[in-house]
């Protein structure tokens, strides 16, 4: 029987969070299981399949951008406003999604998000008019996605364990370039066979197959299940969770960051982050690739290994992140792939061979820098509201995404190569490498302080 509380223990606003008896998995079955594993990393290998499906989602449009060049005539300029917009989306909706992920639950907001990305994929296969392709492409999949976007790792760190929180960021960071390694070469082969709309249904598909697994087995937190979180070793507490509108609590958790220096500095260097990943290399590198006569398949090829490797370096800088500075990791991301970026102009000289180099040193620090980043983030803020605080620097991330996705279309158009957005971008990293090297949080030997309004709910 679940405990019953009087009602002088709440104040007007709160709600409890009681066990819950939904279909799969029940709070029995938990505490019966011998040697169980905490269920906190079943809720991990869920989210992961579900950040693996919405990455290839995200990712099509870089196999888009040539068959429609060709079918309908539209300029890349055109084609990369969509994607753009689709970047920048992706990354607004982000705090107001970890809100409602906090007042109505993980497993419905990210149930409505598969569905709605699954359905405009589908549509898309339809389109016609280039205005289509913002809408769906741009707007309704960049919310969707959005929906379970780069927060959702911080999000369930913070939810579901006190222990590894830096190996589970890495690992569902990782899940990121997973999700680009899996899709990206069948979307590619697709394309090339069966033509882009065959892969817009098929994809649509494969995101809809995952929306049983995810109602039956996904849970909100470890108290639905009477478990504290991983590391936790203290009985299961009750949950008392504001009701507040979402809206207002993302304005209030982002109220708290701004006020510190460190919040600008890391989100300076995260925007310079998404500028030089999703939004130039993940958008530009195939197109890239067929302008020094490489096909797309090459080119998909390419950033597939990227995804190999990146998946390596997430999980990796996880492990690492709960036992350096991150500061200084972060600087060292950020610079190794300054450099990485700098070199890839004469790589296309050296044909697959240079490039596939590119492609091993660019992938393992493509998502390295997530794990450092968020652990220094939970130092300004503390991790009650660690999910919406990264949400809002990924929307500072996904500005410099659709900003570079957008000026990279403009660049070659303007220069007929990639060759200037590829050394600026190159450059920008070295500025980033030193802006976090100024952060507060982070120093060696000790922990900085939290924010006041964090250590106050503790």
């Amino acid at each position: 029987m679940d405990k019953q509380f009087p009602p002088a223990a709440l104040s007007a606003g709160d709600e409890v969070f009681h066990h819950t008896r939904s279909p799969g998995v029940t709070v029995a079955h938990i505490r019966a299981a011998p040697g169980r594993v905490h269920y906190g990393w079943i809720v991990v290998g869920i989210s992961s399949f579900v950040i693996v499906a919405t990455a290839g989602v995200r990712n099509a449009p870089g196999v888009l951008i040539v068959p429609l060049e060709a079918e309908f005539g539209w300029s890349r300029a055109t084609i990369s406003l969509a994607i753009g917009v689709n970047l920048l989306l992706y990354g607004a909706v982000g705090p107001f999604a970890a809100a409602a992920m906090d007042r109505f639950g993980a497993r419905r907001t990210m149930l409505a998000a598969l569905i709605t990305t699954a359905t405009a994929v589908a549509l898309s296969a339809a389109m016609h008019q280039p205005w289509q392709m913002v809408l769906l492409w741009g707007g309704v999949i960049g919310l969707a996605t959005g929906m379970v976007g780069a927060y959702l790792a911080a999000y369930i760190a913070g939810r579901w364990f006190r222990a590894r929180e830096g190996l589970v960021i890495g690992t569902l960071t990782a899940a990121n370039a997973a999700g680009q390694l899996i899709f990206l070469p069948s979307m590619a082969a697709i394309v090339t066979a069966a033509g882009w709309r065959t892969m817009s249904l098929m994809l649509a598909a494969a995101v809809l197959a995952l929306t049983p697994v995810l109602a039956l087995w996904m849970r909100d937190r470890p108290e639905d299940l009477g478990l504290s979180p991983y590391g936790d070793n203290r009985a299961p507490r009750l949950v008392v969770a504001r009701a507040d509108n979402p809206v207002a609590v993302m304005f209030r958790t982002l109220a708290t960051g701004v006020r510190s220096r460190d919040f600008w500095l890391i989100a300076g260097g995260y925007f310079v982050c998404g500028a030089t990943t999703n939004g130039l290399i993940g958008t530009h590198l195939i197109p890239a690739c067929v302008d020094h006569g490489l096909s797309e398949i090459d080119g998909a090829s390419l950033l597939a290994i990227a995804g190999t490797f990146a998946l390596i370096g997430g999980m990796a800088s996880g492990w690492l992140s709960d036992r350096c500075d991150n500061r200084i990791l972060l600087a060292c991301y950020y610079g190794f792939r300054g450099i990485a970026l700098l070199i890839l102009p004469f790589a296309f000289g050296l044909s697959l061979f240079g490039l596939s180099l590119f492609s091993v040193l660019f992938g393992l620090d493509w998502l390295a820098s997530a794990p450092p980043t968020v652990r220094l983030m939970t130092r300004v803020v503390g991790p009650e509201r660690i999910g919406i605080m990264v949400a809002w620097i990924f929307a500072i991330h996904q500005i410099g995404s659709a900003t570079a996705a957008y000026l990279g279309g403009l660049l070659r158009i303007a220069f007929g190569t990639y060759f200037d957005a590829f050394v600026v971008a190159g450059l920008l990293l070295f500025v980033a490498a030193a802006m976090v090297l100024c952060i507060g949080a982070g120093k060696s030997g000790h922990e900085p302080e939290i924010a006041p309004a964090a250590r106050a709910r503790a």
